[in-house]
């Protein structure tokens, strides 16, 4: 039970962090934006592979 909450925490993290991407990507922050999304595709792929 805990495994599967710890993951569904990482792929909702790393929805929050696309989020984020578009977020800074609007702002014209494209380093920040690049940072983010790279977390955001670690977080997803954690959560997954966690699953």
């Amino acid at each position: 039970m805990t495994d599967n909450l710890i993951a569904g925490v990482m792929v909702f993290i790393g929805l929050f962090l696309i989020g984020g991407v578009f977020s800074l990507a609007r702002q014209g922050l494209k380093v920040g934006a690049s940072i983010c999304a790279l977390g955001a595709a670690m977080a997803i792929t954690a959560g997954v592979l966690w699953w």
